[in-house]
């Protein structure tokens, strides 16, 4: 994705599950995802590790799309896109 399409992302909600360890970023994005609307882009900043693999797992098992992912020091941020 290019920078002109990043900044047009509306991110309708964030979630910072930074000091949380599996399972927990994993329950705690579902939760929020579960609450929004098909279309909705949602922000989760984690800093586990194993969030890089179990969020990305978990998007591709529920079609949820993976608009963005990028590594900032220790902070793993995702932007998804709830598809259904």
């Amino acid at each position: 994705m290019n920078d002109e399409n990043k900044e047009n992302i509306d991110i309708a909600e964030e979630l910072d599950t930074r000091g949380l360890f599996c399972p927990e970023p994993l329950f705690e994005t579902r939760t929020l995802s579960e609450k929004l609307e098909p279309g909705q882009c949602f922000k989760v900043i984690a800093d586990d590790p194993a969030a890089d693999e179990d969020l990305h797992r978990w998007a591709k098992r529920t079609d949820t799309q993976v608009v963005e992912f990028r590594k900032e020091g220790q902070d793993l941020i995702f932007i998804f896109k709830k598809t259904k």
